[in-house]
This record gives C-alpha cells, structure tokens and sequence, in this order.
C-alpha cells in the first residue's frame, strides 16, 4: 500500500462554490464538484476504476451516516492523519456521477478555512484533492484503494507544476504570520473578521510567483 494524492484543478473538478446566510448574520460558504475522477489517466498517470471510486465515496458518505465528521485540510500533510490545527472544511456529502464521485463540502471558520474563504472570495480558484492509499500496478491501475479524505489544494499552475503548499507559503511570506494570527482571532472576534480579507490581499501581492 502507498499513499495516494490526486490533485484536480477547480477546471477540472467543475467546482462550484455557494454562499448560503447561516442565520447568525454572517454566511457559510460551500464549494460542490468532482471530488474523484474514475476510468481516465490522471496527472500522475494513474487509473482508478469506477469500482474503486464507488467503494471511495460509499465509505466517506457511510461515515457522515453513521454520525462521524469527515474533516478536511487545506493541502495535504505528510500522512494520512487530519491535523485539527490545519482544518478547513467538513465534508457533507458524497455520490456517484457517471464514473466520478462528487462531493459537497463546507469551508469551517478555522484559521485555514477563513485564509480559502477569503481566497475564494477574493477571485482565487482552489481545487481539491484525494487522500489515500492504495497498490498501483505497472500499467497504472489502483486497487484497494482507501480513502481517508479531500483536500483543498491550490491550482497548478501548468500540468504537473504544482505551487508550494498553501500552508508553508503563508509561513514564509513575509506578512505570514500576521496572517494566520488574524485568521486565528476571527475566532473569538467578529471585528477581525474585516480585517482578514485585506491582510491576505497584501499577502498575494507579496507572494513569490516567479518561484514556479
């Protein structure tokens, strides 16, 4: 078994993103699409058979069932464990299109969900990607595959010319920490709510985007 990450861009995945008032007087923000893509090559030009993307969302949606959160980072660890201090999303649902799976999701007032809330708003198109494991044969075909969750993960740039993790380019930009410690009061402060959205602002244009 290895670990398997699988990258879609918001083309590829058809995101759509909805703001729906949450009654408290602010809004909750969801983003809907192609969470698995089935019986095509993908980037990394592996196959995962309908089968496999079935058993996928069957076992995520059984989880959201039987009662359990299916929390969600925003890009992807080391691992295959969610880190509470990097959430951004709870998944709400997943089916069966065709061969893909979709899924619907909703960004969390966490310090990672408010920075992809804010992007969103801002204009920025965020993709998603798969967490899991699974066997890879020679011709590129998985079986067994196991999923554990889906990532929001920022758009490649190019094929296979990923940007650096969301998280470590806030941790090197230069006003990064400013960043995350604003995200951090938004949850205990509605006023730095208004905030926010101009310190990531100035966060992207300080951004290093000829490092791609």
């Amino acid at each position: 078994m290895m670990k398997l990450t699988e990258h879609l861009s918001w083309k590829q995945a058809k995101i759509v993103t909805e703001s729906v008032d949450d009654g408290q007087g602010g809004k909750s923000l969801y983003m809907e699409g192609i969470f698995i893509q089935g019986n095509k090559p993908n980037q990394n030009q592996r196959i995962y058979p309908s089968q496999e993307i079935k058993k996928a969302v069957d076992s995520i949606q059984q989880r959201i069932d039987d009662g359990f959160t299916v929390l969600g980072e925003a890009d992807h660890p080391d691992d295959l464990q969610v880190n509470l201090d990097r959430v951004s999303h709870m998944i709400e649902r997943m089916w069966m299109n065709g061969d893909d799976g979709i899924g619907r999701l909703k960004l969390l007032p966490t310090p990672l969900g408010n920075i992809c809330k804010t992007l969103i708003e801002c204009g920025a198109k965020l993709g998603v990607s798969s967490r899991g494991s699974g066997n890879v044969n020679e011709s590129g075909k998985v079986s067994g595959f196991d999923i554990q969750t889906v990532d929001i993960v920022a758009n490649p740039s190019a094929p296979d010319a990923y940007p650096d993790p969301l998280y470590e380019q806030i941790m090197n930009g230069r006003r990064g920490n400013v960043l995350l410690d604003v995200a951090e009061a938004t949850n205990h402060d509605d006023a730095a709510q208004k905030y926010l959205q101009s310190e990531v602002l100035k966060f992207i244009n300080n951004l290093d985007i000829g490092r791609r």
